[in-house]
Parts: C-alpha cells; structure tokens; sequence
C-alpha cells in the first residue's frame, strides 16, 4: 500500500497530469472488469453496483498536513458495505468537510474501482500557502460606511501594523497569529489554537492575549450615532488587557462543544468619566471581571467563507463576573441560526437569525450590544448602533451564481500554493428586519429603538481564494433612506 500511494504521489504531483490521469485510470478499471468474462450488458450493471466495500484509502498533495488531520474528516472505513448512492454522498460530504479545515486550495475524492464491488479511494489535496505574513491596513470603525459618512473618510481613523497568521504550525490544523498594531487603535494580540490533543481528536485548546488602548473612544450614543471624545492632549483614554482559554470537544462530525474561562481588565481616563459618569456604572476609573462562556455549535454550511447550502446553528451563554458582585455581575444570552437552501443549479436562498439577551436593564458601556455591532447588522441601518438589552435580527438573500470560474495562473505564479485563482459572482436581492428592545427607553434614540425596523435591496458578491468575500449593496431602510454600502465578508 505504501509504494502504490509513493506512485500516485509522484503522478498527481504534477497538475497538469491530475486529470487525465485520474480519468486513465477510471477508464483501465472499467475496462478491467469487463474483460472477466463478462459481456456489454453486465459492464453497465457493473458501472453502478449496488453496493461497495473500500479496500484502501490514499492521500497525495499534503506535503505538510498529517494524514490522520484528513482523515479524521471522513465518514467511511475500509473493508465495510456501503450501498452505492450512499456512498458517494458520503464521499461529497466528506470532500467538504475537508475543504472547511481551510488548509487546503483543492480537494477532490476519487474511487478508483478495483473490483465488482470494490473500490480504493484517491484523496488529493493542494495545499494552501499556511505562513501568511501580512500588512494590518484597516478601519477602526464598525464599517465601512461608517467611516465613509460619519467620520468623513478621516484618515486618522486607520490601523495599520503587521500580522502573522501560520493557519498549519505542526502540520495538525494548529493556528498561531500574532498581530502588533499601530495607528488608531494601538494593540497586540496572541493566539494560538490546537484542535485535537488526544489521540481520538476530539479534545482541543486554545489560548488568547490580548492588550489595546485608544486615545479616542466611543462614549456614548446620541440620535443613534456613536459619539467619540478625544482630549485635547491626545493622551490616551482607554487601555484593556484581556486573556482567555478555551476548551473544545467534537463529539460527532458537526457538532462542537465549547467552554471558555477568561479574564479583562479596561481602564479609562478619568476624562471620560468626565464625559459619560455611566461608563462603568460603578465607582472608579478600572473595571474588571472574569468570565465563563459556554457554546454550542452545530456547523455544516457546504463552505464556512460563503455558504450556499447547509446550516448552521450556535447557542451561547456567557457569565460576567464569577466571583464577586462588586464590579460586574451579568448573564449574556445569544442564538444564531442559519439556513441556507439550493434552489436549483444556480439559485440558493439564505435565512439568518441572531438574537441577544441582556438580563439587566444597563451595563457598562463596553458591553453595549445591539443592532449596529457586529455581526448584527440590519442592511439599509449600517450608518446607526441601536442599543439595547434584547434584539433579533433576521436576514433574507435570495442569490443567483453569476459565475463561478478558477484561472490557471501557473504561467505566471511558479508557486501551487497562489497559482489558482477560483472566482465567484453573486447577485442577491435582499430583506432583513429586527428589533432592539431598550428598557431605558433613551430619549435620544427613540426614533430607531423600541420598534420594527427593515431594511430592503440589492447587492453583487465577489468571492474568491482564501476565504475572501467582497459585496457591493445598495440598500433602503424603513425610513426611505437609501445607500451604497461596501462590504468585506459574507452577511451571515
């Protein structure tokens, strides 16, 4: 098994053979079978047999990637039945659980028929480019139209520093990044991650570090616009140190466990006290907490980046302040739940739910949620925060497949890793409606809180390699006001 798996690895990897040759040997099983003793009519029952058993499985193209990080993915063992249109819906899914782990470019799943009722199965793979060093060139604002109308395209409101993600450190799905940051926002983050920790895979753990301050903070909102204070000093106004460690379990194939324990600690200049005496609802200047969140998630989009089929499903609770009642003491609750629906070869229709409670009636300010505040946007509202303590957001798109195309760039780009350049157009006619419920009924936002919102329209989606997704929407709320809004990822 060994030297047949060294022979396909040597043949696929080379591209421009990959198909032709897994097309050869199709063909030469095929012929194979008919030529024991069996005439034309047999062959074709034999085409679709009604059931089959794997022999073996192999993997070409991880050059870096263990063998057991895909396996892990797969749904099928060797020398067990499996009825034929069973099987190769397995072996549909399981290509898209491996593309999911986001390590690879390409994966396709090939059974290679080796007898009547037989099969080995050829996993190929080309590997994604894992060390991403990369320039931190962003808006400090919740959006980009934020920052294009609020804050009139100021250029002073931009991040910028280094960040290095390595998305594969010992070739087992672990994720380090590391970022430092300069401009509006000064910060630096740590995060490393390790799915699997045991031998079963179904135990990980994760650490985070994180420290940012800011010399112009958001205090308040007013008319359902954020207010900012900057001194007249341009000192700094807000510091916060935050650490977290997270434990997952994977008890089936899509569905997750997650328990995280973390600590944070803001301080602010007494200047912004000054500005908003409510800031920390409490005495001084400092606040901090630990925290204990637990998640339940249920994923099987067919593509984390931009589903068009499958669904997703996340419960969350999250316990502010575990030992004491003197700084904070506060329970988050959070449901998202998202479907999405094939609706012929190029149509898919998308629906999403996001709905977030408080149970107190205030919180410090840097707990505010809402609608506004990422990811619960109402499209037509992206201009507005809408506080609160309870909100539903619901989102509708109705896309069609304009294109979906690769280029072979491999003329121009030596390196397997960039030479593929898959693209994706979608055009989507979309609806979302919610509500934010504010128990302390603000006077200065009453216009959008505390009532039915909607927003309507139309928008083109470009997706394309490494997970990147770009739309251009234009949309109308319910007070008649419409916009062109620019956006960096999918909606939900």
């Amino acid at each position: 098994m060994q030297q047949l798996e060294q022979i396909y690895r040597y043949i696929f990897s080379y591209p421009q053979f990959f198909f032709a040759v897994r097309t050869l040997l199709l063909i030469c099983g095929i012929f194979l079978f008919s030529s024991q003793g069996h005439g034309q009519d047999s062959l074709l029952v034999q085409q679709t047999p009604k059931q089959i058993r794997v022999n073996a499985i192999y993997i070409i193209g991880n050059e870096k990637t263990e063998k057991e990080i895909i396996l892990r993915e797969l749904d099928f063992v060797t020398n067990y039945p499996y009825e034929w249109e069973t099987f190769m819906g397995i072996l549909k899914a399981d290509q898209q659980k491996i593309f999911n782990l986001r390590l690879f470019n390409e994966v396709e799943i090939t059974p290679l028929r080796t007898g009547p009722e037989e099969v080995e199965v050829l996993i190929a793979v080309k590997e994604r480019f894992y060390i991403l060093p990369s320039v931190i060139f962003q808006l400090a604002d919740r959006n980009f139209a934020e920052w294009w109308t609020n804050q009139d395209r100021d250029w002073s409101r931009v991040n910028y520093g280094i960040k290095i993600n390595h998305a594969n450190v010992g070739g087992r799905n672990e994720k380090f990044r590391f970022s430092g940051q300069l401009g509006f926002t000064k910060g630096l983050e740590v995060i490393y991650s390790k799915p699997y920790i045991d031998r079963k895979q179904k135990h990980g753990l994760s650490f985070q570090l994180s420290y940012r301050d800011q010399k112009t903070v958001p205090i308040a909102s007013k008319f359902n616009r954020q207010i900012f204070y900057t001194s007249e000093l341009e000192e700094v106004l807000r510091k916060n140190f935050s650490t977290a460690l997270r434990y997952t379990y994977r008890r089936t194939f899509y569905n997750f466990h997650l328990l995280t324990l973390g600590h944070s600690t803001t301080w602010v200049s007494p200047k912004v006290l000054e500005q908003n005496p409510n800031y920390f609802l409490q005495p001084g200047n400092r606040l901090s907490f630990s925290f204990f969140q637990y998640s339940f998630l249920h994923d099987k989009r067919d593509n984390i980046a931009y589903a068009t089929k499958g669904e997703l499903l996340q419960l969350t609770a999250t316990k502010y302040g575990l030992l004491s009642k003197k700084n904070i003491y506060e329970l988050e609750l959070n449901v998202t739940a998202n479907k999405y629906i094939p609706l012929g070869k190029r149509f898919h229709f998308a629906s999403g739910l996001t709905a977030g409670w408080f149970t107190s009636p205030n919180q410090p300010y840097t707990l505010v949620r809402g609608i506004g505040y990422a990811p619960n946007f109402i499209r037509g509202y992206e201009l507005n925060v809408i506080e609160g303590q309870q909100l539903v957001v619901q989102k509708n798109s109705l896309r069609f497949q304009l294109i979906q195309t690769s280029f072979d760039l491999s003329r121009a780009i030596y390196n397997d890793q960039f030479n593929t350049l898959p693209l994706g157009i979608y055009l989507s006619g979309n609806f979302d409606q919610g509500a934010v419920r504010d128990r302390n009924r603000i006077p200065e936002n009453l216009a959008l809180t505390n009532q039915y919102l909607f927003g309507y329209g139309a928008g083109i989606d470009l997706v394309t390699g490494y997970d990147a997704v770009f739309r251009l929407e234009y949309s109308i709320n319910k007070q008649g006001i419409g916009n062109l809004f620019f956006n960096f990822k999918a909606p939900f």
